[in-house]
């Protein structure tokens, strides 16, 4: 045998012996095995035999999985990059040089840090942090995110990954303080206490890709206005990014077109193109475009296909099985949900628009003598704009309406969501009152239309129009578009069970937030009044997932107060740090461009939370006096892949099981609970589709007080729900103030596809 074989052999013998030890393994049968097997499946074979002994008796063979593949990793980047195998880590500054010979990486490394600066840096990568990995978190980090060769060998190993994100995201800070924030960065990610959005993981040094989650756009009542939005969206979906756009300014079905009656399409075919965009400009290769469209329930086209474009009864030529659907609701329409007659039976009524004739029609205008349509107003607690606007449209003779029952609208609504999931729910009325930012329009004027992809980004928006068109000196046409506000998305979360038993919060918010704030300036977007938009806000969204995992941890079970009231302190301090963090930035780099008469400013954002205590008094003033850096905080992503690395549970959600297989395109494996003992599998065997879903909804009220956007909040039933209890669970969510709530996920629903750009 040569001694390179030996050598192979003896370290996955001796992987096996350490493992054993540490997580008190019994590996007596793989390690005899392993020993009498030729070389070249020695590797193969033990990780398959660890594989199958994870479940719910002994979680921890997981790990012993996972010491084997990053053992394997440790092979297959020393075989690529010259060195040996038992140095795990080669020579970080020769990886970069490498690799940024070869284009893989940017040059913006190299150009940034001196070799003596990437040499330091590199001698602070802890390979021991690899252990802390989960088989499946090291599976999808190293099968999506690390740098490869184009021929798909292996040259990054994780903790480089990780080290080479926070040299990106650090690049252009002061010289004086850089190194020391990239170690700080390098701390967080390589401990896991936090992870970046999917597309900062993945593209951060490297020369493709951009580093944003998502994006949302408005879209103007013109043709020019939805084909250059399709162009838009075609680009940004190139790149990687989700896409969320709001159609409800696009006249109805049956309007006129130029004084021709009769003649306008509607939305559906409209949605259609979007739907062939999504398919046909693939995200980097790697998975088809991720885009969801919103309309508003008093849209003329929301019972005339809609509702029905994921749904498999009706006319193929007016569906659109790619995108999802979401539906921008006001308070006024669940008010008439309530409505109901002396034999208990729904009665309430709800008349539907076509925006473009409500704008001929009604002649509603505002200072600058735009005409506005429905959608342009929602009601605040004693100024109901939206209910005014809405019942002189109701009273005018002369105004085209459809008139449903209320309850008929939100049957199809939940038929809908039980057979595809969506659409999403997004209540407009308590977005835009909890908006720190409604100075731009003034209150009672829409500022927000619809939300994401993920239903947790909530942030000004308008449509970019074009301004003229015309031919230069050199016969080059010239279109001149005015930018609309093309919402940004960048986001990042923390891992709460790591940060919060290890008691890190308060030193990793800080740097968490300068990491994101950065983003905003390194970032290179492909449509540019998206870039004019995040640079004018500088909006971010810091998020959590590992909840469930938190309660198991905690010893405090799902139905119970005591989570309820766990959700409102975390948040609090959560909040708390984040608002302070961004505050600290102003002082250091200055406050977004519109901080000037927003609620950050007058103060009006943490009175209207109830803010009263000592420190939230303090930070009041200090925010007021010294600014806001970012002017929107906190956004609760729905972190599925991210969270499986990061070793811990999705988002906020139950977990799925205590045991199952997880399945994608090219793996399927067993995983449990994560920290499964006989102690937390008392506070996880209750899962997602058992758990009673008021509590979940109670839990999310109590988190959404304290975040300035949204969270992405599944709601989990039986496929034998009843109509009355779904309706009861959207009642509940819309009671409580929920902003959002993202898929209806039924038990019979075939697994759903997400876009993963916002699982940070």
């Amino acid at each position: 045998m040569s001694i390179k074989l030996q050598s192979e052999m003896d370290s996955v013998l001796e992987t096996i012996k350490k493992a054993s030890e540490k997580y008190n393994l019994d590996t007596s049968q793989i390690y005899n095995k392993v020993s009498e097997l030729e070389e070249f499946s020695r590797y193969e074979s033990s990780l398959l035999y660890a594989l199958n002994q994870i479940s719910m008796e002994d979680p921890n063979w997981t790990f012993l999985a996972a010491n084997l593949y990053i053992d394997e990793l440790y092979h297959r980047a020393a075989t690529s990059r010259g060195y040996k195998h038992e140095e795990k880590y080669g020579d970080f500054s020769s990886l970069i040089t490498e690799l940024t010979g070869i284009g893989i990486y940017s040059n913006d490394l190299l150009q940034a840090y001196t070799k003596e600066e990437i040499e330091s840096l590199g001698s602070e990568i802890v390979p021991e942090r690899d252990h802390l990995f989960t088989y499946i978190g090291l599976f999808l980090l190293a099968d999506r995110y690390l740098a490869k060769d184009y021929e798909g060998n292996n040259y990054e190993l994780p903790q480089e990954r990780f080290m080479i994100i926070a040299m990106t995201l650090m690049q252009n800070e002061p010289k004086a303080e850089r190194l020391g924030y990239v170690k700080k960065a390098y701390w967080a990610l390589s401990n896991l206490y936090m992870t970046v959005a999917t597309p900062t993981l993945s593209n951060a040094g490297k020369s493709i890709g951009q580093l944003s989650s998502c994006f949302i756009d408005t879209v103007e009542d013109s043709l020019d206005g939805i084909y250059l939005n399709n162009w838009d969206i075609a680009r940004l979906s190139k790149d990687g990014g989700g896409l969320g756009i709001y159609l409800g300014k696009v006249r109805a079905l049956g309007s006129d077109i130029k004084k021709f009656k009769g003649n306008s399409s509607g939305v559906v075919p409209w949605i259609r193109l979007i739907n062939d965009t999504a398919v046909s400009v693939d995200q980097l290769g790697q998975r088809q475009g991720a885009i969801a469209v919103y309309l508003d329930v008093f849209h003329k086209d929301i019972m005339n296909g809609f509702l029905d474009l994921k749904t498999n009864n009706g006319d193929e030529r007016r569906k659109a099985h790619d995108i999802f659907t979401g539906v921008s609701i006001p308070d006024l329409f669940m008010k008439k949900l309530e409505e109901v007659d002396e034999n208990c039976r729904s009665v309430g009524e709800w008349h539907t628009f076509c925006p473009h004739q409500v704008k001929q029609i009604m002649g509603w205008k505002d200072e600058n003598g735009t005409t506005l349509g429905l959608e342009d107003f929602y009601d605040e607690v004693d100024e109901k704009l939206f209910t005014v606007k809405y019942e002189e449209a109701v009273k005018h003779p002369l105004l085209p309406r459809k008139t449903y029952r209320a309850m008929d609208i939100m049957a199809r609504i939940m038929i809908s969501q039980l057979e595809t999931g969506t659409p999403f729910m997004f209540y407009r009325d308590e977005v835009n009152r909890q908006n720190p930012n409604k100075h731009i329009n003034g209150t009672g004027r829409t500022s927000i239309f619809c939300s994401n992809l993920c239903t947790e980004i909530t942030q000004n928006m308008s449509a970019t129009t074009i301004v003229k068109e015309y031919q230069d000196e050199d016969d080059n046409i010239v279109i001149v578009r005015k930018p609309g506000e093309f919402v940004v998305c960048n986001l990042s979360s923390i891992n709460l069970p790591k940060a919060v038993k290890d008691n890190v919060l308060e030193k990793l918010i800080p740097i968490q937030m300068r990491m994101l704030d950065n983003v905003i300036d390194i970032n290179s977007i492909s449509v540019k009044q998206a870039e004019v938009t995040n640079k004018k806000y500088r909006a971010v969204g810091l998020g959590t997932f590992g909840w469930h995992h938190l309660l198991a941890l905690e010893g405090i079970h799902w139905q119970s107060d005591e989570a309820v009231s766990l959700a409102d302190r975390l948040y609090e301090d959560i909040a708390y740090l984040t608002i302070r963090s961004s505050m600290e930035l102003a002082i250091e780099k200055g406050a977004y461009s519109k901080f000037e008469g927003s609620e950050w400013q007058t103060g009006k954002y943490f009175e209207r939370k109830n803010y009263s205590t000592n420190r939230w008094t303090q930070l009041k003033q200090d925010v007021s006096k010294c600014g806001i850096r970012n002017g929107w905080l906190m956004a609760v992503a729905p972190n599925s892949s991210t969270a499986k690395i990061g070793g811990s549970t999705d988002g906020i959600d139950p977990l799925y099981a205590v045991e199952f297989a997880e399945e994608k395109k090219n793996f399927k494996f067993k995983v449990t609970a994560p920290d499964l003992d006989h102690t937390t599998y008392n506070f996880y065997r209750r899962t997602r589709h058992v758990l009673d879903q008021t509590w979940s909804i109670k839990q999310n009220a109590a988190r959404q007080r304290h975040i300035d956007q949204s969270i992405s909040f599944n709601i989990y039933v039986r496929h034998d729900i009843k109509a009355k209890d779904l309706l009861n669970l959207h009642m509940e969510a819309w009671r409580l103030g929920l902003k959002t709530t993202y898929y209806i996920r039924s038990t019979s629903q075939t697994e759903i596809e997400e876009c993963e750009a916002c699982h940070s």
